[in-house]
């Protein structure tokens, strides 16, 4: 098996949110791929299956994230899984991977690494940042810009046939692979 989760907030308020990217993927690959939502509420989460391919989308907000991720990795006992969120540090558009390391100050993040560990790979999509540190809880948490919106949608996809093509690697050491075909400077 093989997990991948998007982070993101829970509820119609947070939709459309620059944090709610990671959702937007996953929603995109269960539509794409047919996913059937699977019943297990112990999860807190909505977590869908392909094949031998999971698809999670934490129910905890997104501080608390690791414990939804944690419960799916024991019961069907995942060996190695994906995480697919914003990045305050790339400009909107660009798109990195990442294996292990840092949560580079991602509440989300910081709870899957301090339940799961940090040696997970890691879908970065660039959501760019305010002038101000001061306003980046108002920022994450805010919609996307119309002109944002137009580039999502190529976006998201590209992300999710990345996530696809990483779910079907040996071993995150052939990342690299991945990599140099996916990433992305930035959009605009």
């Amino acid at each position: 098996m093989f997990l991948i989760v998007g982070l993101g907030n829970p509820g119609n308020k947070y939709k459309n949110n620059r944090h709610n990217i990671g959702f937007m993927v996953v929603d995109f690959l269960v539509s794409f791929l047919e996913a059937s939502l699977q019943s297990n509420k112990d999860f807190s989460g909505e977590l869908y299956k392909k094949n031998d391919l999971l698809l999670l989308k934490p129910s905890t907000f997104m501080n608390l994230s690791g414990k939804s991720v944690l419960s799916v990795i024991n019961f069907y006992n995942v060996s190695s899984f994906l995480v697919i969120h914003d990045d305050l540090d790339l400009k909107f558009g660009a798109v990195r991977f990442k294996v292990g390391g840092g949560s580079g100050g991602h509440n989300g993040l910081r709870s899957i690494d301090s339940m799961c560990g940090n040696e997970y790979c890691r879908i970065r999509y660039g959501i760019g940042k305010p002038e101000l540190k001061e306003q980046v809880a108002s920022y994450v948490l805010s919609d996307f810009t119309t002109d944002e919106i137009k580039y999502n949608e190529s976006l998201i996809k590209h992300c999710a046939n990345a996530a696809l093509e990483i779910a079907k690697l040996d071993s995150f050491i052939e990342l690299n692979k991945i990599s140099s075909k996916y990433s992305l400077k930035e959009i605009v």
